[in-house]
């Protein structure tokens, strides 16, 4: 179902952002993902789930060891239907006592996608044993691998 993911930045006001200046945290860009997928093979919802499930949603501007709103937990949505979907799961998971704490998650409407540096792309595939990949990267493909199992391709 997932055609493409392109990383890359989102969310800010001023144009053509850059790694550097966006690890500033002064750009009010965010760090993100471009998703590309066929609709006939996995859902939006089923993209929302791995979202929540994979990464922390209660942590304010924090991914791990990483601090700064460009790290910041955020759906870019593009429609109605996409907000309405992201709004429903975070409140469900707020009011289901799943997280002691709030989930912070932003969704906001998506403005311009900037794809980021070459070196950012299939990052983790290309860096596998890198100390950032194996401390953060790699439990949350475990546990992707573990919990959505039924949905990898073989």
């Amino acid at each position: 179902g997932v055609v493409k993911v392109t990383s890359g930045y989102m969310g800010g006001n001023t144009p053509n952002p850059t790694y550097e200046t966006v690890s500033s945290g002064t750009t009010g860009y965010a760090e993100c993902l471009q998703i590309m997928y066929d609709s006939t093979i996995i859902t939006y919802d089923e993209l929302l789930e791995v979202f929540w499930e994979t990464h922390d949603p209660t942590t304010l501007n924090r991914q791990g060891a990483d601090i700064g709103t460009q790290y910041r937990s955020a759906v870019f949505y593009h429609n109605p239907t996409q907000q309405s979907k992201a709004e429903h799961y975070k409140n469900a998971l707020n009011t289901s006592g799943v997280y002691s704490k709030p989930v912070v998650t932003e969704i906001t409407r998506a403005s311009k996608f900037y794809p980021a540096e070459d070196y950012h792309q299939s990052y983790y595939r290309n860096n596998t044993n890198a100390p950032y990949c194996r401390a953060v990267i790699t439990p949350k493909i475990e546990k992707f691998r573990k919990v959505f199992k039924s949905k990898l391709k073989e």
